[in-house]
Formats: structure tokens, sequence, C-alpha cells
């Protein structure tokens, strides 16, 4: 298999370790499932290379590796973001050996002149984060959502703002249907519950999770153990919702679906907006199904479902979501 590239190969240029170091603790910051940061970083001499640490997989939530992969391609897009404002231009290659699964994408640095733009650009990488409490009544107009999706789909996967009543009102149920089905799972609540409160740099924190452990089942969160206080359900009614999508279900889909996540997401942030990611109802095989066939009539893979919103103003900021150190990312 023959691996995707975005531009031409740059002639070789030493990279120094500082540089690489840096960008790699930026893109660290990106997004994961269940905060479990499942990359792993190679220094080369002219860039670094990404590979998907299967230790990290979610067994039974994810058994064949798709939130993974897109978290991984969350930390993709992250590094480049943070190379282009740091004065370098990456090349990257995708899925680039099909003997080793692991290495997900290369990145080849070259100088280039930083953007005007570049401390935003890094401001953002810093500032976002993710705030699972229930936004404001505000809606969001419609054309900031088709702004989120375009951004996304600028990295090549399919990205619809779903604004129809019908196709949002089937989306919300399906959700819901997820989460019943999810929580008469004893395997993967467990598995849930041993990422909560992890003290090793990695792991949701029990205080930056709603506490919905209620007897009603719309209104539960995937985390029913939480201490944030909040009350609203997962999807309301004035939500703004994107869904990020694909042609076929393979892995450079993934990798690209995670890429235009936090294409998306960096966007919102500097325009103010918040946004949460959904995976149950692509959890479940299910709920997956009902969502490709009878809200894209099939001619769609869904990949994952955001949320977007505004927070409330002078609403406290959440602890932010530990990170493993940088030394423990990197591969020999």
């Amino acid at each position: 298999m023959r691996g995707t590239v975005d531009s031409m190969t740059p002639a070789i240029v030493s990279v120094p370790d500082q540089i690489g170091r840096r960008l790699v603790s930026l893109a660290c910051r990106a997004p994961s499932v269940h905060n479990t940061q499942p990359w792993a970083w190679r220094l080369r001499p002219d860039g670094v290379d990404l590979y998907a640490d299967h230790q990290r997989r979610l067994s039974v939530a994810d058994p064949v590796g798709r939130e993974l992969t897109i978290s991984c391609g969350a930390a993709l897009h992250h590094v480049q973001v943070a190379a282009r404002a740091m004065g370098w231009s990456a090349a990257v290659r995708r899925l680039p050996d099909a003997m080793a699964p692991a290495l997900l994408a290369q990145v080849r640095l070259s100088p280039a002149v930083p953007p005007r733009d570049a401390a935003g650009d890094l401001a953002a990488l810093r500032d976002r984060y993710t705030d699972r409490r229930r936004f404001t009544s505000w809606p969001v107009p419609d054309e900031r959502l088709q702004g989120l999706a375009a951004a996304a789909r600028g990295h090549g996967v399919g990205a619809v703002a779903l604004t129809d009543v019908t196709a949002r009102f089937r989306v919300e149920l399906l959700i819901s249907r997820a989460l019943q089905l999810q929580a008469r799972h004893l395997a993967l609540a467990d598995e849930q519950q041993t990422w909560l409160e992890r003290h090793r740099g990695y792991g949701i924190p029990v205080a930056s999770v709603p506490d919905r452990a209620s007897a009603d089942e719309s209104r539960r969160s995937r985390f029913g153990l939480g201490t944030l206080e909040d009350d609203g359900r997962d999807v309301e009614g004035r939500d703004g919702l994107v869904v990020l999508c694909a042609e076929e279900d393979s892995r450079e889909a993934w990798l690209r679906a995670g890429e235009g996540l936090s294409a998306l997401w960096l966007r919102a942030v500097r325009t103010g907006l918040s946004v949460v990611p959904l995976s149950q109802a692509l959890e479940v095989d299910e709920t997956r199904a009902a969502l490709r066939y009878d809200v894209f009539g099939g001619l769609a893979v869904p990949m994952l479902l955001v949320r977007v919103g505004w927070q409330a103003i002078g609403r406290s900021q959440l602890p932010r979501t530990p990170r493993r150190p940088v030394s423990d990312v990197f591969r020999p």
C-alpha cells in the first residue's frame, strides 16, 4: 500500500531535537477518546514519525481501533499546526508502510515563514479543552456550523452540519439508544471506569465529568460517576451538531477524520465556541448502522459526532485533563 502525500517532499534538512520535542509536546494536547492519548512518536533528523500505541486501545468500546486512529489523527493535525506556527512546513505521508501498521504517518519538516496568525494558532492549541457541561440556550447560527464543517472538510474528511430538524431528531434518538445499550454492558462500564480519575497523566478527572447517574436514562451520561453539577442531556435540541463521515470505513479515513476533528475544534476555539465529541452512537453496531443508513441513506460512513455550542459567560474553567510526560511518548 502506498502512503498518501499532501505536498512535494522537501529537501532533507536537520531539525533540532528541541524543535521536534516542542512540536510533539503541542501535538500531545490533542483530544483523544477517554483521554487515552494512544500515540507514540519517534524523532527523525528531518521530522517526526507518528505511531499508534495499541496498548491504549479501548478493547471493548473500540475493538477495531477506529477511535484510537481518530485520536491519533487529531494529534497529527495538531503537530502540523504547531510546525507551521513555529516556522516549519510539514510534508505528511500517511500509512507509509503496509508492513508496519502501527506507523500512521511520517512528518517531514523544512524551514518556512510563519503565518501572520501564528500566535493565534499556538494559543488555540494551548486553550483547547473539553467541557462536557451543558451549553447556554443561545443557538449556534447555521453559517457558523457550516464554517466548522468546512474547516474539517479541508483535511480530506466529509463533514455535515445537521441543520435539518428531522435528521437531528433521528440522531438524538440514536444517541439516546446507544447510551441505553451501553449502560447495560457490564464490560463496557468496567472499561470506562478504569479511565476515570487516573493519576499518571492520562484518563478523565472525575471533577470534569457531569454527575448524571439518574434513573432517567435519557439524562444519563456515559460517565455517571462524575462530581460536576450538570443536569442536562448529552444532546439538547438547541445544540449544534456536526457529523464527520467518509466514503469508506478505512484506516486512512479514520486518520483523516481525526485531522478534520482537530481543524474543526481549533476553529471553534478561535471563534469562542465549545466542542464536545460524541462517539457513543458509533460504538454500538446497531446505532452506527442506523446512522449510516437512516440518516445518510447509505451514502457515507459516519466517523464521529460533535456537539457545538456556547459556554456560559463567566463560567469557571474546568481543570485541564492531565497529559503524559512528553518523555513517555517517544519511541527509541
